[in-house]
């Protein structure tokens, strides 16, 4: 409950101390999820690297809200705003301060490195919280930055769309290395979070060339597959939790004939499988598509 609440203080939230406050209170709320099960040596580990990414992330949003807050003499959201050009220069530091604080929740490449590590540790009905709604605050964090920080040079939407690129590839290339079935959503998680990114690089720089046609459908593409990324992520992982519950199995070469003995199960995983990979009609494909 402090965790989902925390998220919804996020996106309410217009004042930077406020939006810090809820943003460390979610990394403790989430810290403490992922280690629920305490007593295995490897989810003090998992819960570990996940505590110090988080506050990795928040130490450069820290600065980047500092930054603002002596720009616009306030730290209320009106007067970031508000602001009018910045220096090129600021703007560019204050850019990359929020793609690296944001993006480590996010779970961009390298900053990914908690996500397979903190989705097996955690019970799986927290996974797909994690991944289906927490990750994304990441992303809402990068698009408000950019609201703040002025007309956008063609460069940040290069950047992102490398960015993207690279955890779209690198999240696939791991993924089919997996034999732990948590383990390997996780890393669809980063490649997903790529194709995101990839949709937003892809915004900005139509916003920065004036082809606005292409930044709508950037950003629309992007903002979309947001709420399709939460919705078959999250079925994914309930339906890994069921897995789990039913076989104390996570090792997938382990498994075989689970749709006899499992088919509603079996029927939504299939599903939600099919969507992630983009099958039409199913949600995935439509956002991808406008990317």
């Amino acid at each position: 409950n402090l965790l989902l609440s925390t998220m919804a203080l996020l996106v309410v939230a217009r004042n930077g101390m406020l939006f810090l406050v809820a943003w460390e209170i979610m990394a403790v709320a989430s810290f403490f999820l992922v280690t629920f099960e305490h007593e295995r040596p490897d989810v003090r580990e998992a819960g570990r690297v996940y505590l110090v990414m988080a506050h990795v992330g928040t130490a450069f949003l820290l600065a980047f809200f500092a930054i603002l807050g002596r720009e616009a003499g306030s730290l209320d959201f009106d007067a970031f705003a508000s602001l009018g050009a910045l220096a090129p220069a600021t703007a560019s530091a204050l850019f990359l301060l929020a793609l690296v604080g944001f993006g480590a929740k996010a779970g961009f490449v390298p900053l990914h490195v908690w996500l397979p590590e903190a989705h097996p540790a955690a019970p799986s009905h927290v996974s797909a919280v994690m991944s289906g709604v927490m990750i994304k605050t990441g992303i809402y964090g990068i698009l408000r930055a950019l609201t703040f920080l002025g007309p956008p040079p063609a460069w940040w939407g290069v950047l992102l769309v490398v960015i993207g690129l690279t955890s779209g590839i690198v999240g696939v290339l791991f993924a089919l290395a997996q034999h732990d079935l948590k383990r390997l959503l996780a890393y669809h998680s980063v490649e997903n979070i790529g194709i995101i990114a990839l949709g937003m690089g892809v915004g900005v720089l139509g916003l920065s060339h004036g082809l606005y046609p292409v930044a709508v459908l950037g950003f629309a593409g992007a903002t979309l597959h947001v709420i399709n990324h939460a919705c078959f992520k999250g079925l994914l992982f309930l339906g890994a939790g069921s897995v789990l519950q039913a076989t104390r199995e996570r090792n997938m070469d382990r498994m075989g004939g689970l749709m006899r003995r499992m088919p509603v199960t079996g029927l939504t995983f299939l599903v939600a499988a099919a969507a992630i990979a983009g099958v039409p009609p199913l949600n995935g494909f439509v956002s991808e598509f406008l990317i």
